[in-house]
């Protein structure tokens, strides 16, 4: 009687919200499915050929890469984080606007422009040749390595960290900081035995964020000529034609990616903090001396030139030098398709996580949670991996639909969804819903329950109620989300290079083919573009948190 019970209050609770939250995460489910169903398959010849000279060298590589783009980007993070959070001191708010900027900038992009600057021919070596008069040793500049790629993946997510890091301290560390002042604790103590224990959460989100970036990354590891899971992914599918073997590639990096996600949310659980008092306070700074605000000034300066200034002003150089050669109709053809898609994708992936937020804290229970946390995963699975289950799940139903299709003249061999605008949509959408969805579920927890439990007890259903008194409280978190998917959209190389329509090229996918025909010059106009589109996004995602702190 007790199960019986349970499932018809179950029953009674499904509406059209459950439905496509329920449909929404059985998408997202279906190509992970099928890539790791795929290491249960008999493996071929070329996979015992990968497995015995290959596998190690893309696992170690990749390994090497992310421990130290992770370890690179924590130092730089959490310490810009700390600094602009905890002190006070001329250009202060200032650079902590800048120093999110790099996030307009991809990381291939960044790797093109440094890659051809070190170069023999580049500016940096020929600045010291013409008017300098000074020869240095190649290997100096050898910027195209392991090294190199830690380097141009530790400046371009940084932000990562300190955004995370820098909100959790103004927020939530208040009262410990002040109790340790008080105490007469030096900061260097206070840093070590209070902020970073205490931030421990943040750090690992931010850190996780960062190593799924670099996962996730082809551009730079190709251009780099690193052996990484995604750049074997690439060879082993249109290089040896084996998809089976890709495939099985995939499923490897998955399960690294599961993980990593696990160990991520045991090292959150672990320690949580609770403050002393009901309301949490802002963090008061403190105001450095001459000799600290020169310190910190230099070292924000530094990294902001790194990271976005150095590389934004050799691109308009750049694109000075080749701009009336390659500049013609095409390149508004390709903002228009960028901006198509990126469109398509973000109205979805608003859509379905409006309902499956909607859902999650409507009825709180342990299915509402694992329709939530199946959407979130998307994000986790790198570009390359996501690319393959997409393709494999609409090919099998363009191979259902085969009779249809024929019904309708188009012959029953007929590829009509595969390789279509709407499975490059598809694939945005699954990949970057857990962005929105986050964004959403934050301004839902921000608003309680008050206002729609008192439109539900007037007798206004859960449609009504959301257009009527949830949306307009929710708009600013819907524009947040909307922004952040927009920039990820934009960036994303290995989802828009394997799933594109036959030529439809993009703003990312232009850069690729100039950059990868040794035109880097060329490629600076579709990069210029590119980060222009992050650049607002940056500013208005900015400008809505400014609003929501007010």
């Amino acid at each position: 009687m007790k199960k019986l019970s349970h499932l018809l209050r179950f029953k009674h609770k499904i509406n059209g919200w459950m439905l496509i939250s329920g449909i929404g995460a059985l998408a997202a489910l279906l190509p992970s499915l099928y890539i790791l169903t795929g290491l249960l398959s008999k493996p071929n010849e070329n996979w015992a050929h990968i497995k015995q000279y290959m596998l190690i060298d893309y696992a170690w590589e990749s390994v090497i890469l992310v421990v130290g783009a992770v370890f690179v980007t924590l130092i730089i993070g959490v310490s810009l984080a700390w600094l602009t959070a905890a002190y006070e001191f001329p250009l202060r708010k200032f650079f902590s606007f800048v120093l999110v900027l790099p996030l307009a900038i991809p990381p291939y992009i960044a790797a093109y422009t440094y890659g051809e600057m070190f170069s023999y021919t580049g500016s940096i070596q020929l600045f010291l040749r013409n008017r300098l008069g000074l020869t240095i040793d190649q290997n100096y500049f050898d910027i195209m390595s392991m090294e190199g790629a830690i380097f141009i993946f530790s400046l371009s997510l940084f932000p990562y960290v300190y955004l995370i890091t820098r909100t959790f301290l103004e927020k939530h560390s208040a009262s410990y900081i002040e109790n340790a002042r008080l105490l007469g604790r030096h900061p260097v103590a206070i840093f070590f035995k209070i902020v970073l224990p205490l931030s421990q959460g943040a750090i690992v989100g931010g850190a996780s964020l960062v190593a799924f970036e670099v996962l996730n990354d082809y551009g730079v590891s190709k251009h780099f000529g690193l052996q990484t899971f995604t750049t074997a992914i690439f060879k082993t599918w249109f290089g040896m034609y084996d998809v089976d073997s890709a495939i099985r590639l995939a499923g490897l990096l998955m399960s690294i990616i599961i993980g990593i996600f696990i160990a991520e949310r045991l090292l959150r659980r672990r320690k949580r903090y609770h403050s002393p008092v009901n309301r949490s306070t802002p963090l008061r700074r403190i105001s450095l001396g001459y000799m600290g605000s020169t310190l910190v000034i230099s070292f924000c300066t530094v990294v902001t030139l790194l990271s976005f200034f150095i590389p934004v002003t050799q691109l308009i150089v750049w694109a000075t030098w080749t701009y009336s050669d390659i500049w013609n109709d095409k390149f508004i053809t390709m903002i228009g398709n960028t901006l198509l898609v990126s469109f398509f994708a973000v109205l979805f992936i608003m859509i379905l996580a409006v309902v499956a937020a909607n859902v999650n804290r409507t009825w709180r229970s342990t299915f509402t949670l694992t329709l939530s946390k199946l959407l979130s995963m998307g994000y986790s699975i790198p570009g390359a991996v996501m690319s393959i289950g997409v393709l494999a799940v609409f090919i099998s139903v363009d191979k259902r639909l085969a009779g249809f299709y024929e019904a309708l003249g188009l012959g029953s061999n007929k590829l009509v969804l595969s390789m279509s605008l709407i499975m490059l949509v598809f694939a945005f959408v699954i990949r970057f819903v857990s962005v929105g969805f986050n964004a959403v579920d934050a301004g839902y927890d921000k608003i309680g329950n008050r206002y729609s439990e008192a439109s539900r007890m007037l007798g206004h259903g859960m449609t009504a109620t959301f257009f009527k008194v949830d949306l307009p409280l929710i708009k600013g978190a819907l524009l947040t989300g909307g922004i952040l998917a927009f920039m990820e959209i934009v960036k994303e190389l290995p989802l828009t290079l394997l799933l594109r329509p036959f030529n439809f090229d993009t703003l990312s996918t232009k850069a690729y083919q100039y950059a990868s025909d040794e035109q880097i010059h060329q490629a600076s106009i579709p990069s210029l573009l590119i980060i222009v589109l992050g650049i607002v996004s940056v500013c208005l995602y900015h400008w809505m948190g400014r609003r929501g702190t007010e």
